[in-house]
Formats: structure tokens, C-alpha cells, sequence
């Protein structure tokens, strides 16, 4: 038998291996959800085992949902709690990637031609806060879901520099906190936010990648600290140089992930979310307010549902249609583009990535076509 004969014969017997394997794991998952369907009940009562083996499988479908459904929220704490364990906590502390990001940092759609800095804030605890920015700083305030903050006067959602209301000149910028009722003084662009915790994400350009000493210095100009607190109260700023530094701030894809969002809850209480999305949280049992104590079944479940969902959001991230369209922007390439403004992209189409809103929330065009994909505001 010839060398080719050989090599073909082996081929066929990889392949039929293959479909083997496919279609034993397609069948056995037909069988397990069977198995579910067909559990048995008495008089149209469950059996005690069915009700125990029902509410494990209700407990994990409940929590991966949660997760799905909370994953801005869970990328955002990814980001805060791996930078505060790395390089503190306070409205005063903001790391600045002072020789550009690197792979040492594990974050969200990062790039490498710009100067990084991110702060968190907890306006629960500080009150209404000041950011103040010098000239032809670039960033954008956002909420814990990553919504750009609405300016008062309705023409800004979130931008600070040139495409936001100071057009690069710098100024004083005013977070509020939801709800806020008290005065609001002259001299300060007013940003309202729908969380109490403030996501404050800054880039400086450079004009020579070997000298970034310009750009760190306009990024330290930067300032932060509460409105009502004396200026001789504040906290001198802090920054840290987190190039080069390991720090994980990627979405947690284990039961951490309900921890973090437990943390929110209590932060945030109804500011959070709508009161059906609070209920998805009170299915896993998080209340805010509320002590939750899962046993080792139930911790197990969460941990469970959370790294299935993590996955779950990465196979729906990396699909190239959804509902028989087309995402990719070239049909001979993998580039995809999961926005509904550009959901019919083409060569010649231009990109419009610019956020729209409408009565206060991102417009419908701006949602992402997939549920439960990671969607992150383009940086």
C-alpha cells in the first residue's frame, strides 16, 4: 500500500472519528435535557429527588442568566477591583500607563498608541465629585454600565476634550450622583450619572513614541476629588505607573463575579437597575442590604454558571451572523462588527460609531445585536 493510500485512510478514519465524537456529544446532550424533561412526578407532583434535581438546574440557568445579563456591570468591576488590589483605592488614586499598556496588563479592548488612565469613584461615599482637566486631555466619564454620562443641556453624553463640551480646552467637570437634589454651583460642565460609582477613563496622545514624557505630564495634571470637601481636605493625587505591572482586570469568570456584583448591589441599592434586573440578582441572591450566604452546593452552582456563561459570551462574541446576517465587515475576512449602525458594513461604508441617545438611555442603533456579548464602548 502506498504512502498516499496510507495517508488518505488515515484521513477518513480522523474524520469519521470526528463526527463520531460530534454526534455522540450532540446526542448526549438531547439526552441530558430528556432526561430533564422526563423526570418523573406523582400525581402530578414531584417526586423529591426530581425537585431537588429541578431547582439545581433552575439555581444554575438562573445564575448564568444573571451573569449574562450583568456583564457590563461584571467587566467594570473586573476592571475597578483588579486595579485597586494592584495599585489602591480612593477618588485621588489614578494609575497612568506611563510607558503605554502592555501584555502585563490583562484588560478589556486595550491599544498601545495612546497613554492609559482609569479611575473609580464611589459617589455613595464622596458626594457629587470634580474632575478637573487640563487642555487636549481625552477621556470619557462613564457609569458602572459603561454608559457615557449625560451633560446637562443635552448635546454631550460622557466626552471630555474635543468632542466633548470643553472642545479641548479643559475645565471643571461636575459628576452628580442619581438623584442629586442640591445646589449645583456656576463654573462647572454638569455631568448626571445613573450610579453612584463613577468609571473615569482618560487618554493622552503622544507626538513621539520615544518621548512620552509630554503626555505623562499632561496626564498628571489631571485632578480629582469631592465638591464639598475644603481644597485643604483633599487628597493629594496619586499616580501610579502601571506600565509593566501585572494586574488581571478582566471581567472574573468564576463565582468572584457574584461576590463583585453583591459589592455593587449594596453600593448601589435601586440605582442599580430596573426591578426586573434586581430580580434576576435576587434569584442568585443578591439584595442589596441583604447577607448571602450560599452553601457549598450552591457556591459550586455559582461558580459553575458563571464560568459557563463567561464562555457562553465568547461563542456568541465570535460568531459572524446572527439571525441569518451577516456581521463580518468583509465577506473574505473575519472582521465583524456586532453594532447595529454598521450591521450592513461594506468597504465603502462609513463607520459611524458615535454614541446616540434618546430620552436619557443609548439609542436603539448603538445595542448590540448579540445578547449576552461582552460590549465595551470603542476606546
Amino acid at each position: 500500500m502506498g504512502t498516499h493510500e496510507v495517508s488518505r485512510q488515515r484521513h477518513a478514519l480522523l474524520a469519521a472519528l470526528l463526527f463520531v465524537a460530534v454526534t455522540g456529544s450532540a446526542h448526549a446532550q438531547a439526552d441530558r435535557f430528556e432526561a430533564l424533561a422526563g423526570l418523573p412526578f406523582e400525581q402530578n407532583r414531584p417526586t423529591p429527588e426530581t425537585a431537588k434535581t429541578l431547582m439545581e438546574e433552575l439555581d444554575f440557568q438562573q445564575a448564568t442568566q444573571a451573569y449574562l445579563w450583568a456583564m457590563p456591570l461584571i467587566n467594570t468591576l473586573g476592571m475597578k477591583f483588579g486595579s485597586e488590589e494592584v495599585f489602591g483605592a480612593g477618588y485621588n488614586v489614578l494609575p497612568v500607563w506611563k510607558e503605554r499598556l502592555d501584555t502585563k496588563t490583562l484588560v478589556t479592548t486595550p491599544n498601545s498608541d495612546v497613554l492609559y488612565a482609569m479611575s473609580y469613584v464611589d459617589m455613595g461615599e464622596t458626594g457629587p465629585i470634580v474632575f478637573e482637566a487640563p487642555p487636549n486631555l481625552q477621556g470619557i466619564l462613564l457609569d458602572f454600565w459603561q454608559r457615557p454620562i449625560p451633560v446637562d443641556g443635552g448635546k454631550f453624553f460622557g466626552d471630555v476634550g474635543l468632542p466633548g463640551p470643553d472642545a479641548g480646552k479643559g475645565g471643571k467637570f461636575l459628576v452628580l450622583p442619581p438623584g442629586y437634589e442640591g445646589d449645583v454651583p456656576d463654573g462647572y460642565y454638569v455631568y448626571r450619572s445613573g450610579t453612584n460609582n463613577l468609571f473615569i477613563f482618560l487618554r493622552a496622545f503622544y507626538q513621539d513614541p520615544d518621548d512620552l514624557t509630554p503626555a505623562v505630564a499632561l496626564m498628571e495634571q489631571a485632578k480629582i476629588y469631592p465638591l464639598n470637601l475644603p481644597n485643604s481636605e483633599r487628597k493629594p493625587m496619586k499616580f501610579p505607573n502601571a506600565s509593566g505591572v501585572p494586574a488581571n482586570m478582566l471581567p472574573r469568570s468564576d463565582a468572584t463575579a457574584f461576590d463583585q456584583l453583591k459589592w455593587l448591589a449594596d453600593s448601589e441599592g435601586e440605582n442599580l437597575a430596573s426591578a426586573d434586573g434586581l430580580g434576576l440578582l435576587a434569584n442568585v441572591g443578591i439584595v442589596a442590604g441583604r447577607p448571602i450566604e450560599p452553601d457549598v452546593k450552591q457556591q459550586a452552582i455559582l461558580d459553575a454558571a458563571a464560568k459557563t456563561a463567561y464562555k457562553m459570551s465568547r461563542v456568541i462574541g465570535m460568531k459572524a451572523e446572527i439571525g441569518g446576517r451577516d456581521l463580518r465587515v468583509w465577506k473574505d475576512r473575519q472582521w465583524v462588527n456586532p453594532i447595529n449602525n454598521v450591521s450592513a458594513p461594506g468597504p465603502e461604508k462609513t463607520m459611524d460609531l458615535a454614541w446616540r441617545y434618546s430620552a436619557g438611555r443609548v439609542g436603539a442603533r448603538m445595542v448590540p445585536d448579540r445578547p449576552g456579548l461582552l460590549f465595551n464602548r470603542v476606546h
